[in-house]
């Protein structure tokens, strides 16, 4: 990862989450705590055998998650490998799917690759890639998933198409 951009992630991603989710806490669906830092209770996953991390191994998990990283130099699977390690650690207890996006957008971009969006018609495909990752060990699925998705052309002719 470009040493900056490493920086920027690793300094502000909990700025990030709290921008994200402060509607959240403003509309009621979470508790102003939420945003205050790591989750410091367990987690479920709705519809998902992934059982993430107790809550006291989160903090480790993040600041090793961070070293790897670092040390990471292909972008893409950087990326495809962060969304994947922030999803099972899963460390906050809402939003931990949409904050791990961002981070792969982040990372993306900092490659000089497209910004990946993954559309709501594939969310099942997405959520089963994720699931074999999870609970297999097989992130094949969901890095071809992931490539996939990077690759969809959001151009101003699909946009107006609705492609």
């Amino acid at each position: 990862m470009l040493a900056g951009t490493y920086v920027t992630v690793r300094r502000d991603y909990g700025e990030w989450y709290r921008a994200l989710f402060a509607p959240s806490v403003q509309s009621g669906i979470l508790e102003p705590h939420h945003l205050a830092g790591f989750r410091n209770s367990p987690v479920y996953i709705r519809g998902s055998r992934h059982v993430p991390l107790p809550p006291g191994a989160v903090v480790d998990a993040v600041d090793a998650f961070f070293t790897h990283l670092r040390d990471a130099t292909n972008p893409a699977v950087r990326a495809v490998l962060g969304h994947f390690v922030f999803t099972f650690i899963h460390p906050y207890m809402d939003g931990n799917g949409r904050m791990a996006r961002f981070l792969m957008n982040a990372m993306m971009a900092s490659g000089g690759h497209p910004w990946t969006i993954i559309r709501v018609e594939r969310r099942s495909a997405y959520m089963a890639a994720l699931e074999a990752a999870s609970c297999e060990g097989n992130i094949i699925p969901f890095a071809r998933f992931i490539m996939a998705e990077s690759e969809v052309d959001w151009g101003p002719e699909a946009l107006q198409t609705g492609a």
